[in-house]
C-alpha cells in the first residue's frame, strides 16, 4: 500500500497516532515526521523523518519522491502557547495547511486529515451542548487560525474535489504522551501530580467546566473517519466530536474516590479567560450519524485508566 505520513508526530495526538496506524497499517507503512533530529523511543518502531512542516520546498518533495497518498498533519501551536507567539502560531497553523491542501489539489494526495479544535467557538457560541453549525467567533490566535483552516479545507473540497475531513477536538487526555501547551492541559497534569505528589494546583477555577475525552476514543474516532467511505463525509469543515464534560472539582473528586489522600486547590491564570469562552458540553450528532461515531469512556472510566496507568 501508499505510505501514510504523520507530520507532527511527536506531539500528544501525533504519538498516538502513529502507534496505532502502524499496529492497523504496519510499521513501515507509517512514517512519523516532526522537528526533532530523533523521534521519541516509544515510535522507534517505524521510519522517522526530521521535517519542518513550514518548509514548503522539503515537505513537498518528500511526499512526492516517496510517492506519500495519505497525510496527518498535526503540527500547529497550540491555545495557551499561540497567545505567547501569535504571528508565528499564525504562520505555522496556516501555511503547512496550505502546502498539504494544494499538494492534494494536484493530485499528489488521495486524503487529508487536519484536526480543529473546540477553539474555533468564542463567548457568542451556545455554551451547552454546542450545536455542529453555530457562530462561531473565537477570541484566541488558535481558534481564529482553526477557524480560518475549517473554511479552507471545505473550500478546497468544494472547489477542487480535495478529500480532506477533519474533527473538533475537546480537551485531551492521556498516559502515553504529554500535552503540548493546551488550555486543558491541568486534565492530564492533575494525574502525575495525584500519582507524584497527592495534591495538585489548577490553573482554572474548580467550576469551569469544559468537553474532553479520553486518548483512546480520539484516535479511533480520528481513524474511522479517515476510513469512512466519502460519500458518507457531509462535513467538509469540521465535525463535532463529544466525550464527557466535567470540572476541576469533579475531577478532582473522582480522583479521590481512588486515592482518597488526594487534594486540589485554584489559582486561575491567564488560560482562564480562554477556557471561559468555550463550550461546556458538545453536540455530536451529526458525527454519530454520518459515520457511526460513539465515545466509549465516560469521566469515571478514564480517571481509572490514568491513574492505573501515569508514572
Amino acid at each position: 500500500m501508499s505510505k501514510i505520513l504523520v507530520l507532527g508526530s511527536c506531539g500528544q495526538i501525533g504519538t498516538e497516532l502513529v502507534l496505532a496506524l502502524r499496529a492497523k497499517f504496519g510499521n513501515t507503512a507509517v512514517v512519523a515526521a516532526d522537528l526533532r533530529d530523533e523521534c521519541p523511543i516509544i515510535l522507534n518502531n517505524g521510519p522517522y523523518i526530521k521535517l519542518d512542516a513550514l518548509d514548503k520546498e522539503n515537505v513537498r518533495a518528500y511526499i512526492i519522491e516517496q510517492d506519500i497518498k495519505e497525510v496527518y498533519l498535526l503540527a500547529a501551536l497550540l491555545s495557551a502557547t499561540a497567545e505567547k507567539n501569535p504571528d508565528f502560531a499564525w504562520k505555522l497553523n496556516m501555511e503547512g495547511l496550505f502546502t498539504i491542501l494544494d499538494l492534494a489539489k494536484e493530485g499528489q494526495l488521495q486524503k487529508i486529515f487536519w484536526p480543529s479544535s473546540i477553539a474555533v467557538f468564542g463567548p457568542t457560541t451556545p455554551a451547552d451542548q454546542t450545536p455542529q453549525h453555530t457562530v462561531m467567533e473565537p477570541t484566541t490566535v488558535y481558534g481564529i487560525s482553526k477557524q480560518a483552516g475549517e473554511r479552507w479545507c471545505e473550500y478546497y473540497h468544494n472547489k477542487f474535489g480535495v478529500d480532506v475531513r477533519s474533527i473538533r477536538y475537546p480537551g485531551l487526555i492521556s498516559y502515553k504522551s504529554l500535552p503540548g501547551g493546551g488550555t486543558t492541559d491541568y486534565a492530564v497534569d492533575i494525574f502525575y501530580k495525584a500519582k507524584a505528589e497527592g495534591k495538585f494546583t489548577c490553573f482554572l477555577s474548580q467550576d469551569t467546566m469544559l468537553p474532553m475525552m479520553f486518548m483512546d476514543d480520539a484516535i479511533r474516532a480520528t481513524i474511522e473517519l479517515m476510513e469512512a467511505p466519502a460519500e458518507q463525509i457531509k462535513i467538509r469543515s469540521a465535525y463535532n466530536l463529544a466525550g464527557c464534560s466535567f470540572t476541576p472539582a469533579e475531577l478532582a473528586k473522582e480522583i479521590q474516590v481512588l486515592q482518597p489522600n488526594f487534594t486540589i486547590d485554584y489559582a486561575p491564570d491567564f488560560r482562564q479567560a480562554i477556557a471561559d469562552s468555550w463550550p461546556n458540553s458538545i453536540d455530536d450528532s451529526a458525527a454519530q450519524k454520518d459515520w457511526s461515531w460513539k465515545a466509549q469512556f465516560d469521566t469515571k472510566a478514564m480517571v481509572k485508566v490514568m491513574l492505573e496507568n501515569v508514572q
